[in-house]
């Protein structure tokens, strides 16, 4: 699940991306593109990581985003 709201909000996300990975540069981020694969093979070329601990990350952080967007938005109105 959190590899297609990867894909899908990448452009939102990579904003914070850049935070949450100070050492992924520009490129790297435009290379990733929303790419699961492609952003944990970065994650662990510069920090790294192994592939599960590269995976774990990216699900963590793609997780928190998702609250963070629900409680700013606020909760479904009862129909």
């Amino acid at each position: 699940m959190n590899k297609d709201i990867l894909e899908g909000k990448w452009k939102q996300i990579r904003g914070e991306a850049k935070g949450w990975w100070g050492k992924l540069t520009d490129d790297d981020l435009e290379r990733a593109a929303g790419k699961f694969e492609v952003l944990a093979g970065l994650l662990q070329e510069k920090y790294g990581y192994t592939r599960q601990r590269a995976v774990e990350e990216i699900d963590q952080r793609v997780t928190e985003y998702e609250a963070n967007l629900k409680k700013k938005i606020g909760p479904d109105p009862v129909k």
